[in-house]
């Protein structure tokens, strides 16, 4: 087991609500897939609040990838949020489901999410884990793949 990289991500909700609610924004549409925008507006009067916490896991899960590359960017084109969806289990707990490219190129990682809200900030951290050979690959030692 390796740790592939570590994000954390802080987000105020009140600029993440002003940013959702300008005119003719199309973020929710080309940022988040329909089950989060489907559980987010579930949840009542503030869902900039929901939005905005996965906003910050998105985030984190780009800054720990990133930082598995050694500070050079996923090459996963110019929007990869949507290929990063928060999902919540039936118990409420959040876990990340990675799609497309983003799935392809961390076939085997596990992603570990934490999220978080206080007042007007939401924060989401990431460890992004390796059980066993991509790891390797990574640093460069022998393996089978």
């Amino acid at each position: 087991m390796t740790i592939l990289g570590i994000g954390l991500d802080l987000v105020t909700v009140s600029e993440f609500a002003e940013q959702l609610q300008r005119p003719g924004t199309t973020m929710l549409r080309e940022s988040f897939t329909v089950g989060e925008r489907r559980y987010c507006q579930s949840k009542g009067t503030d869902p900039a609040r929901s939005y905005a916490v996965r906003w910050a896991a998105k985030e984190a899960v780009l800054k720990a990838w990133a930082s598995s590359r050694f500070a050079r960017s996923p090459q996963i084109g110019d929007n990869p949020y949507p290929l990063i969806e928060v999902v919540n289990d039936a118990w409420g707990r959040p876990s990340i489901k990675l799609h497309g490219l983003a799935a392809e190129f961390l076939p085997r990682v596990r992603v570990h999410l934490s999220l978080t809200h206080d007042g007007d900030t939401a924060a989401a951290m990431v460890v992004l884990e390796d059980p066993g050979e991509l790891a390797d690959l990574i640093e460069g030692r022998e393996t089978t793949l």
